[in-house]
């Protein structure tokens, strides 16, 4: 049996903290940086050293193949801090394992597990202090690798870098949606990269998002790419439907990502004993329960807004208001999942991580 060695992780610590500047009582998401950044590159075939070193700017060639040629992958991931001072992590290796899947469809060299999770938590341990205690609000963490590699040769990089950002955040939306059912443009297509978390993928929502916003939405939901005659997802997030008392989701597949907040709720739901359909939802089955009052809920999930309630949605001209519904599933779901995630509650689940 092989066992992983732990890599040597080099720390260089910032001379001039930038914390006293922050407002921690009034984060904006993701526009304000911590004190550190964690960073390896990958060259000659290998990943390199991997360093904590002070947040700052980095510098590439004009060449560089991530401008031209779109080689780019992240993840999103929160740390939280709960009233003793602890620090936890929800579920990290669901999102290493991810950002491996999207990276080969992306031909970008797979990370091994030790140098994402020992990279991790030495910045956490680092920059324990950003993390912010107060309601609703966590660090977030978004781990990227792009093509840092040179060349006008349209062909995968020779070069990597795989870095580590955090981010004090608030919480990320306030209030419920309007969406609006897209019918003309797609967000993936079948054998496309739609179930990896490229960034491409959301540089191609930014155009109808802002038509929907034009219309006095705030999002678009997705269709498939050949019909758009069914639902699949909810701007940046997974889509949730309620119809009576049953709760629906579409399946992962080419064009869907398997968003961790995703599977959370199905595993969440079926503890409950909610009945659950993972299938196909049809425009067609939206409207009529719409209309005839059996459509409860809808609601986006993610892991920037963990769940984003839906107030009504557009389609054809139309409007479909949705009724406030007390004690809601999404109100449900969202409770245990901060509360597992803030150690306030038993995790039955297993996915509580601490970091020490």
């Amino acid at each position: 049996m092989q066992v992983e060695m732990k890599p040597v992780i080099r720390v260089e610590k910032t001379k001039n903290s930038k914390i006293s500047q922050v407002d921690f009582s009034n984060l904006p998401f993701g526009k304000v940086y911590t004190d550190h950044m964690f960073i390896c590159d990958y060259k000659d075939g290998q990943w390199q050293e991997p360093k904590v070193i002070p947040y700052q700017n980095i510098s590439l060639d004009p060449s560089a193949k991530i401008f031209h040629y779109g080689q780019s992958v992240f993840e999103g991931m929160k740390a939280y801090k709960d009233k003793d001072g602890k620090v936890w992590l929800f579920r990290p290796l669901e999102n290493q394992k991810r950002l491996n899947i999207s990276s080969k469809r992306l031909a970008i060299p797979e990370l091994p597990e030790e140098i994402f999770m020992e990279g991790l938590k030495e910045l956490l341990k680092v920059d324990k202090n950003w993390i912010p205690q107060s309601e609703g609000s966590s660090l977030y963490i978004r781990p990227f690798v792009f093509a840092s590699g040179n060349g006008f040769h349209a062909s995968p990089a020779d070069k990597y870098t795989f870095i580590i950002a955090c981010s004090p955040s608030g919480s990320y939306f306030a209030g419920k949606v309007k969406v609006l059912i897209e019918q003309t443009y797609s967000r993936s297509a079948n054998g496309g990269v739609g179930y990896a978390k490229a960034g491409g993928n959301y540089a191609g929502q930014f155009y109808p998002t802002q038509l929907a916003v034009d219309k006095g939405f705030q999002q678009v939901i997705w269709t498939d790419d050949t019909s758009h005659e069914y639902i699949e997802e909810a701007g940046a997030m997974n889509i949730f439907v309620r119809i009576n008392d049953t709760l629906l989701t579409a399946p992962t597949s080419d064009r869907i990502l398997d968003g961790v907040t995703r599977k959370s709720i199905l595993d969440i739901a079926n503890d409950m004993g909610i009945d659950v359909e993972v299938r196909k939802i049809s425009v067609t089955e939206l409207v009529e329960a719409a209309q005839n009052g059996s459509l409860k809920e809808m609601f986006g999930a993610g892991t920037a807004a963990v769940i984003s309630p839906i107030s009504g949605f557009g389609y054809q001209d139309k409007t479909f208001d949705i009724p406030e519904l007390k004690n809601s599933y999404a109100e449900q779901f969202k409770k245990h999942i901060t509360d597992i995630q803030y150690n306030r509650a038993q995790d039955k689940f297993g996915w509580r991580y601490e970091v020490k």
